[in-house]
């Protein structure tokens, strides 16, 4: 069963907050699926997990998890309804609770000392090509202790080929 983690987090421009929101795939640490706006709204943690279902295409009967807090965007009907739709069963932490968080906050920092530090952003689309551009980069190319010293998608591919024939096909 594969799990996803969510999490979301606001970088300062000079036209106003951008608010980046994530999916995260615990089996593999990659990063299925994002979303950067202006506004913290149920939209964008919506629009995150709709791309990270286009990109898996996962079945409905996956018994996918998707784990988050208890903020007001994943305890909205509307993004309990796509989660519905989708099959993934909801798993909300309790309150004061940070485990669930701990993969997307992870990645936040090692976003914002890798990538972001240090950095003025004039403009919203400079900080989301930034942003977008180290995504990318920590998907194909950014080693992890947790999978043994290769990058997410490098990850998934030597679990994909290590499977029997069969399953391959």
């Amino acid at each position: 069963m594969t799990t996803r983690a969510r999490g979301q987090r606001r970088f300062p421009t000079d036209e106003g907050w951008l608010f980046l929101a994530v999916v995260i795939d615990l089996f593999s640490r990659r990063v299925v699926g994002w979303a950067l706006r202006q506004d913290m709204t149920r939209d964008i943690v919506i629009d995150a997990l709709r791309m990270a279902w286009f990109k898996r295409h996962p079945s409905k009967q996956a018994g996918l998890i998707f784990h988050s807090d208890r903020g007001s965007q994943y305890a909205s009907h509307d993004f309990r309804d796509v989660l519905k739709e989708y099959g993934i069963t909801s798993s909300m932490s309790r309150r004061g609770n940070c485990w669930d968080n701990a993969c997307s906050e992870t990645l936040f920092g090692s976003l914002k000392v890798e990538r972001l530090h240090g950095q003025r952003f004039e403009t919203r689309r400079h900080a989301m090509d930034e942003t977008i551009a180290w995504l990318l980069w920590y998907n194909s190319t950014r080693l992890h202790s947790t999978l043994a010293y290769v990058s997410p998608m490098q990850f998934e591919q030597n679990w994909l080929a290590a499977l029997p024939k069969q399953a391959n096909s």
